[in-house]
């Protein structure tokens, strides 16, 4: 039973029935979004550094298009599967629906460990990974974005091996992108700040006033991080508790983000920060706090630990933190959650507005893509808010109700079922 909860696509395949139901989804129109509409496993030959030659295996999932190209990151780890790619194209395919811009989702990964290899090496990955799926890729097709271990550079390196295929430059086959070869202003913090516009919509529809909010983020990769800048900036939100995957630090007082962001640059991790205690990532997520951002790891809040759960906003900028049990037991409890796929879409919007930019040549000023991004956010809160009012359903629900039903209207006007 335990491993049904935790295999990711199942959990995905399982809150869309939920939806499906709700939404008295024509049975054909459900089993067609139950699935990828295609998957490409590939074998990568890489040479090594000291001549030899390595194997890896990479996937490209395309998981709907029926409302525009896909679009979705590449991810570079050593524990990837093709269950959790799957999963986290069928959420882009939500996420880019919840926030209504013209794409599908798709996702994409290598079994890797990119912390062992050398940029030599890396390049040589990036390079073999789009000889081999450049193919099904392309600005009206399928575009892949930076994602877990993956960077700008290796965005820059793809996007040149893929002008090589081509004949010709295509910069917005891949976005998440250099500014220097047609990156967008603004993406660099775009997750975050997409999550922190919800969350100020949340604290309206809940009356709550944000400022000096105490604050739990557990992860602290770009999007941890840039919600504690932001936080602080936009809120005033006294974040007291940060972790990252070695473990978390504690100050009930407040932790500094320009102290805590330096202490990381040195050191490597935020344990050890002076003046902090320490915490595990599990105490972290139950601390008594009014504002909880997970920000990490899939399944970290679950059937286990969710009565625990202590905060009365929960926003989501990890992909899939919370299992179908624990968002029941959220909601019966009182707490606010906004939904991955709603919470952490400033990202893909952004990466759109990138693509936007490419395609026609003309770049923006980086206030004009907050202002956008503000635009976007603010209307997909409250879409989800309202429908979660109206239906008497939790939030994720509620935004897949939202999603599902704009997808599956793409499906049927399509007549593809």
């Amino acid at each position: 039973m335990s491993e049904k909860v935790f295999n990711p696509f199942e959990m995905a395949q399982s809150q869309l029935d939920e939806a499906a139901e709700l939404l008295q989804l024509d049975p054909a129109v459900h089993e067609l979004l139950r699935w990828p509409l295609r998957e490409l496993h590939v074998t990568l030959p890489v040479k090594m550094d000291d001549g030899t030659t390595r194997i890896f295996h990479g996937f490209r999932v395309q998981y709907n298009d029926s409302r525009g190209p896909t679009k979705g990151g590449l991810r570079f780890h050593s524990g990837e599967t093709i269950d959790t790619v799957r999963a986290l194209a069928a959420w882009m395919t939500w996420k880019t629906a919840v926030v209504d811009i013209p794409l599908g989702g798709g996702k994409g990964g290598v079994i890797c460990d990119p912390k062992s290899l050398s940029p030599g090496e890396l390049e040589r990955l990036s390079r073999a990974y789009i000889r081999q799926v450049g193919r099904i890729l392309g600005l009206e097709k399928d575009v892949p974005a930076p994602d877990v271990y993956t960077t700008p550079q290796i965005m820059a390196w793809m996007a040149d091996e893929f002008a090589f295929m081509q004949g010709y430059n295509e910069f917005g086959m891949i976005t998440g992108k250099p500014l220097a070869l047609g990156g967008s202003a603004g993406r660099g913090d775009a997750t975050a700040r997409g999550g922190m516009y919800c969350l100020r919509e949340a604290s309206k529809a809940l009356n709550i006033d944000l400022a000096g909010a105490t604050t739990a983020i557990q992860g602290y990769g770009n999007a941890g991080s840039f919600a504690h800048k932001l936080g602080e900036e936009f809120f005033g939100l006294k974040v007291v508790a940060v972790s990252d995957s070695r473990g978390g630090i504690y100050n009930p007082n407040g932790l500094d983000f320009k102290q805590v962001s330096a202490h990381k640059a040195k050191t490597g991790s935020v344990i050890n920060f002076p003046g902090a205690q320490f915490v595990t990532n599990e105490e972290l997520l139950e601390l008594d706090v009014t504002v909880l951002i997970p920000a990490a790891l899939e399944n970290v809040i679950n059937e286990g630990n969710a009565a625990r759960i202590k905060a009365k906003f929960v926003a989501e900028l990890a992909n899939g933190p919370t299992t179908p049990e624990a968002d029941r037991i959220l909601h019966d409890k009182g707490a606010y959650v906004i939904p991955d796929f709603l919470c952490n879409a400033g990202g893909v919007t952004v990466s759109y507005f990138e693509m936007v930019q490419n395609a026609y040549d003309y770049y923006w000023e980086e206030a004009d893509v907050h202002q956008r991004l503000d635009k976007k956010m603010t209307a997909a809160f409250w879409n989800v808010h309202k429908m979660a009012q109206e239906r008497n359903v939790h939030n994720r629900l509620a935004a897949y109700l939202v999603a599902v039903g704009r997808v599956a209207e793409a499906v049927r006007l399509r007549g593809w079922a």
